[in-house]
């Protein structure tokens, strides 16, 4: 019978424990390395709640922007009843490829333009952060298009190659055009437009592009006129500019716009130092589908309340924002499309709110809306500031002497 002899590599065996015994350690290792991770990320979203200045992190614009919709699609995830119309589920396999698609590339395959968004400026507009909602919940934004070289009338074009002129801009002068007190006993309210070129097409003949929407007269700064006119009607003291930047500074850059309207602000502020409260009125750039709201019969033009997201202090100017805002939907619900703060390289992330906590850049309408549109959102507007002014004056008026 033949023998079998059996041997035992021992230095094998020993090899193989001791790779065994590496690969617990680093297993162990990288489990606590993990562990120490998610434990420091759960103290900085704490810390961030806690200090953060920005309302573009914050979870009150987060859970803002999250539509009742959306809340109900989660639901029909377990409920399948509660799918009414499974095209329009958030959850969808369209639905969910689009999010992918945009998540990984940060292109919307609804929307061929951000193909070529991220190279073309002024395409990328961007993205704003609900922190108020108005009756109207259509999710739409604000949208900031940067205009073409040489659209706007007196620009140069070209990039910006140096510093704004320091030149202080000259004072603007009452909405009456005296400087007699006004209203409560002084001028307490500034209306200005740092994009004083912006126009809407029903009153430009022969102009059908918004992108063109742009002129050196007729344009937003009538809008602003008005506000200040009801303001007065009102009894506030109003003070108006009408500067128009493109037409009056001299090499003009639209992306300096905000540092020539800051001194259109330290000017007026010289001449007016009971000056407390302060609105940049624009126009938005969307169609009129997203910026018209049609109540008992009439066209209005809508409002958007935007918040600079690098402001430090924009929670103050949040609180003034939102007091107009709420007004103004109590008198005319679906007016106002809400508060929305934006911040980013491509905006200009501050509108000069840093002036003072009683500062809002205030949208009305877009290129399509007509000047009357606008006037009558200006009426209402004047209104809700007004009432808002007027408690304020109340409040910080001296004991025993009646505003």
């Amino acid at each position: 019978m033949k023998r079998t002899d059996v041997t035992f590599n021992l230095s094998k065996i020993r090899h193989t424990f001791q790779s065994a015994g590496i690969i617990g350690k680093t297993a162990v290792s990288l489990s606590l390395c993990t562990l120490v991770l998610f434990v420091l990320l759960g103290i900085g979203s704490m810390l961030q709640s806690r200090l953060s200045t920005s309302p573009v992190s914050s979870m009150k614009g987060l859970a803002a922007s999250v539509s009742n919709q959306f809340f109900l699609d989660m639901l029909g995830l377990e409920v399948p009843h509660l799918r009414s119309d499974h095209r329009k589920f958030t959850f969808s396999q369209q639905n969910m490829m689009s999010f992918a698609v945009r998540f990984l590339t940060d292109i919307n395959p609804g929307d061929p333009k951000s193909l070529i968004a991220q190279e073309v400026p002024g395409l990328k507009a961007e993205k704003s952060t609900v922190l108020r909602t108005g009756k109207d919940s259509d999710g739409s934004g604000p949208v900031e298009y940067t205009p073409a070289e040489g659209v706007v009338n007196g620009n140069t074009g070209g990039a910006a190659s140096s510093e704004p002129p320091s030149k202080p801009a000259p004072a603007p002068t009452p909405a009456a055009g005296d400087d007699k007190p006004k209203g409560p006993g002084r001028n307490v309210a500034f209306i200005y437009q740092s994009h004083s070129n912006e126009s809407f097409l029903p009153e430009l003949k022969g102009v059908t592009d918004p992108d063109k929407a742009y002129d050196a007269k007729t344009n937003i700064t009538l809008v602003g006129k008005k506000l200040a006119e009801y303001l007065e009607k009102e009894g506030v003291g109003a003070v108006h500019s009408d500067s128009i930047y493109p037409s009056t500074v001299k090499d003009f850059k639209y992306a300096y716009s905000y540092k020539y309207s800051l001194k259109t602000l330290e000017a007026a502020a010289g001449k007016h130092p009971d000056l407390k409260f302060y609105f940049d009125i624009h126009r938005d750039s969307q169609e009129r589908k997203r910026t018209t709201v049609s109540l008992n019969g009439k066209d209005y033009a809508q409002v958007y309340f935007i918040l600079g997201g690098e402001n430090p202090n924009w929670k103050e100017n949040e609180s003034f924002a939102g007091k107009i805002h709420d007004i103004l939907e109590g008198k005319m619900p679906g007016i106002s499309k809400g508060i929305h703060a934006k911040a980013g390289h491509e905006v200009n992330g501050v509108y000069n709110q840093n002036f003072s906590p009683n500062s809002v850049l205030v949208e009305i309408g877009g290129p399509y809306n007509t000047l009357e549109e606008c006037y009558r959102t200006a009426e209402l507007l004047a209104k809700s500031i007004s009432e808002v002014i007027m408690d304020a004056e109340k409040v910080t008026a001296p004991a025993g002497k009646k505003s």
